[in-house]
Formats: C-alpha cells, sequence, structure tokens
C-alpha cells in the first residue's frame, strides 16, 4: 500500500484533549478505508507564520499512514469539512520515518548541531592569517 505523510492544523480554541479525539477520528476514517496509522504525533500549539482564518496559533499533529488511495482521500474529505482543522498536508512519501519526527527531537539530539542547536562556527580567521596592526596616529 502507498505510504503518506500527513499534517494537520487545528484551531487554537479548540483544547489539546479535543484534538486528540479529532486524530482519532481521522485515524478512524483510515482504518474503516482498509489502511493503518503507524505513527501519530502532538506537536503541540504552535505559533504560525501568518493568520490563517483570524487565528496567530494552531495545534499541530502529524500522522504517518499507510492506506490506500480511497481512504486517504476520505480523510481529506472529513477535515475538509470540520470547521476546527485550519489546514492539512498529505504527502505521499517512500518510506516512513522511524523514530521521534524532526519537531520532536530534542536540540541536543540533531545531527552536527552544538548544545543549544545551532550550527558549528567556523573561525574564518584562519584561512585569511592575521591582520596587520593599526597604526596610532591619525593618518
Amino acid at each position: 500500500m502507498p505510504l503518506y505523510e500527513c499534517v494537520i492544523l487545528a484551531r487554537q480554541e479548540v483544547s489539546a484533549p479535543q484534538v486528540e479525539t479529532l486524530a482519532d477520528e481521522m485515524a478512524n476514517v483510515i482504518a474503516q478505508g482498509g489502511g493503518q496509522v503507524t505513527k501519530k504525533e502532538y506537536w503541540g500549539l504552535r505559533n504560525l507564520a501568518y493568520r490563517v482564518k483570524k487565528n496567530r496559533k494552531a495545534h499541530y499533529v502529524l500522522f504517518n499512514v499507510d492506506s490506500p488511495s480511497p481512504a486517504v482521500k476520505e480523510m481529506e474529505r472529513q477535515m475538509s469539512l470540520n470547521e476546527d482543522i485550519l489546514r492539512y498536508l498529505t504527502v505521499r512519501v517512500e518510506e516512513l520515518e522511524e523514530g521521534p519526527s524532526a519537531m520532536m527531537q530534542s536540540k541536543s539530539d540533531r545531527e552536527g548541531r552544538g548544545e543549544r542547536g545551532e550550527r558549528p562556527r567556523r573561525d574564518f580567521r584562519d584561512d585569511r592569517g592575521e591582520r596587520p596592526r593599526r597604526s596610532e596616529g591619525g593618518e
């Protein structure tokens, strides 16, 4: 069966337990269509880059889905009818990601990153050599 990743954005006024119930309803739609949700992650209430239907924040939920296409289409239809869902994006993937997603990993777990999650610094002075000293006079 095809593999999909789906991210759902729910309104900020909805409580976290209601978002979990909403996610379970969507998982049931997939199950009724002959598929299964292999992973479900709640990413929490996060800021949006721009307002969506007068909302500045949204609850994010990620699904990894192993399902036939008609079941995914039905899930998307149900999401488009639901007033609590602001946006959704479903993408077909070659393989599903094992373990926690990048959003759920702690910053220190990310590869090639420092303690606070920043990129390692490169010292560009090594490439240019030493600078000449400034003169004391106001030339």
